[in-house]
């Protein structure tokens, strides 16, 4: 425990989005500086490269007004000239020097040593993002934007469709359907609950296309008996998990994908993207991988 830990008065609100939902986080003392690395890895790269560039010319103005409290520090710069000293600030943290200008005194010295070891040190810590965020495992998995209920076999079912963007082979593969919904204590509290609907096959050897997910819904399931109004009585929602070993990548890949009740479609069916082509080999038709029918 951290006996001296400063809290703010006021405290910001954030907004998390769990799928199609927004839930807005209070009296947390999420200060920037705390989280910097999480920050870096989850933020767009638009914005991630703003930011560097950013911070980039504000250090390098910084040390140009530092080099202006000198008596002529760099040699061939024109007194008072700021310019001048921004461009030599550039090269200096860039540990580029072009030899026009140089340090010429002991105060510009130790400011270009200072500047040298940030930049340095900033190229490491530059170097170590950009690679983490691009060889960070991930599969390019498409889901389908609507589960569907309806039978299958003879019996209701619950039935969610994603596939392999990619077309790669994803080894050992695994998935996981959890429901989410609101539930009434015994003291009236209410409360969300998390439960794992069991799949009729949660493994796939090699995923290399598409895989639809089946859960039956009989008297066993928690949503046998369940409607569409008591699913949004209930506040449901679905998360599938998927994950498995990129045999490209060689490394274990993950996905996942949220569903509100109102995006679940009772009494339809997906329609079928298998076709056989004039040659006789299988053509899969992606362009209808959401469409769904009542049937």
């Amino acid at each position: 425990m951290r006996p001296f830990r400063r809290i703010s008065k006021n405290p910001r609100s954030n907004i998390i989005r769990i799928g199609n939902r927004e839930i807005i986080t209070q009296g947390l003392n999420s200060g920037f500086w705390t989280d910097l690395y999480h920050r870096s890895m989850t933020v767009s790269w638009p914005v991630f490269f703003a930011s560097a560039a950013l911070v980039f010319i504000a250090l390098n103005g910084t040390f140009a007004l530092v080099f202006l409290l000198g008596h002529e520090p760099i040699a061939n710069v024109p007194t008072g000239s700021f310019m001048d000293l921004f461009y030599f600030s550039i090269e200096t943290l860039a540990t580029v020097g072009y030899g026009d200008m140089h340090p010429q005194t002991h105060f510009g010295h130790v400011v270009a040593t200072a500047e040298i070891f940030i930049g340095m040190s900033l190229l490491a810590v530059m170097t170590g993002l950009i690679f983490a965020r691009f060889s960070r495992p991930n599969a390019r998995l498409l889901f389908a934007r609507n589960p569907v209920v309806s039978n299958h076999e003879g019996v209701p079912t619950l039935m969610i469709r994603f596939a392999n963007e990619r077309h790669n082979v994803i080894g050992n593969a695994t998935a996981r359907l959890w429901l989410l919904r609101n539930e009434v204590s015994a003291e009236g509290g209410t409360f969300r609950r998390f439960s794992e609907l069991p799949l009729v096959r949660s493994e796939h050897p090699a995923l290399a296309l598409s895989w639809t997910l089946y859960h039956v819904l009989d008297e066993t399931s928690p949503l046998h008996g369940m409607t569409a109004d008591d699913l949004g009585a209930a506040k449901v929602s679905l998360v599938v998990v998927v994950s498995g070993y990129d045999v490209v990548a060689a490394q274990t890949v993950h996905a996942r994908q949220s569903y509100d009740h109102p995006d679940i479609r009772f009494g339809h069916r997906y329609a079928d993207i298998l076709d056989t082509s004039d040659d006789g080999r299988l053509r899969i038709d992606y362009g209808r991988f959401h469409d769904t029918f009542e049937g």
